[in-house]
């Protein structure tokens, strides 16, 4: 159902029905607009649940989180030690890759709340560009952008939902999410035994960063990503989307 309605926002641009035409058909721009609301909010509900799930990061290759910058050294160095330290060490690897992708399905639905603020201020104008595939990021780009809802969403909350994700993440990172290990445990553990190794072979070591905020950037392009593919997808196949609501507020635009 919560797809089925999100079509609304996008079925329009398409077909290039213009907004003249709504208007002709007894609807106005501020019905038009509210119609957009109604949907996207339902989209973003959607999307920013299907992350909130286990495995939604961690085993989507295109969203899942890796390591941070901060441990490429440990992969620069990994083929110097002994195929059993390797091992050893891929595996505590994995474990923290595990612990932060829980993580980030962990917060997922917390953006729910600043998805629907930016929504509700959504201007009648801005409404009416994004119906008509206008990338408000870059105003003066006069293509067709067909995730044009995502960057909307993307200006209006990235800064609210980092400081949103921040602290809750955090929280996650320190939780065991049924793993039996919490990232930030998995994380200290593999520095302590990159760098006991290292030592040992006078390599360099692995700093012991917080991974909260990389584990903040990582989810927030995953979730946007996630908004940019539902949106593409609606706008590419709208009929396999339509039902009854649908007929109902564009009905006389495609009534022959």
């Amino acid at each position: 159902m919560k797809k089925n309605i999100f079509i609304l926002f996008f079925i329009l641009p398409l077909f290039f029905c213009a907004c003249e035409e709504l208007e002709e058909a007894g609807l106005s721009e501020e019905e038009i607009v509210n119609g957009l609301k109604t949907a996207l909010n339902i989209g973003a509900d959607s999307s920013c649940s299907a992350l909130n799930k286990t495995d939604a990061y961690y085993k989507n290759t295109l969203l899942k989180i890796l390591l941070p910058a901060e441990a490429d050294v440990i992969f620069d160095n990994l083929s110097s030690f002994s195929p059993v330290i390797q091992t050893e060490i891929n595996n505590e690897v994995e474990k923290v890759i595990l612990g932060i992708n829980r993580a980030a399905e962990d917060a997922a639905d917390d953006a729910k709340p600043i998805f629907i603020d930016a929504i509700t201020n959504m201007s009648v104008t801005e409404g009416l560009n994004i119906l008509n595939g206008k990338n408000l990021v870059d105003i003066n780009d006069a293509n067709f952008d067909s995730t044009a809802a995502t960057h909307y969403l993307d200006l209006k909350t990235r800064p609210d939902l980092t400081k949103l994700f921040s602290p809750i993440i955090d929280v996650s990172l320190d939780k065991d999410l049924g793993i039996g290990f919490s990232a930030n445990e998995a994380w200290a553990n593999l520095v302590v035994v990159y760098n006991t190794y290292a030592m040992f072979s006078a390599m360099e070591q692995v700093a012991n960063v917080s991974l909260g905020t990389h584990c903040t950037d990582k989810a927030l392009a995953g979730l946007f990503y996630k908004v940019g593919e539902e949106e593409k997808k609606i706008r590419d196949n709208p009929f396999n989307w339509a039902n009854d609501l649908i007929q109902k507020v564009f009905g006389e635009v495609y009534k022959e």
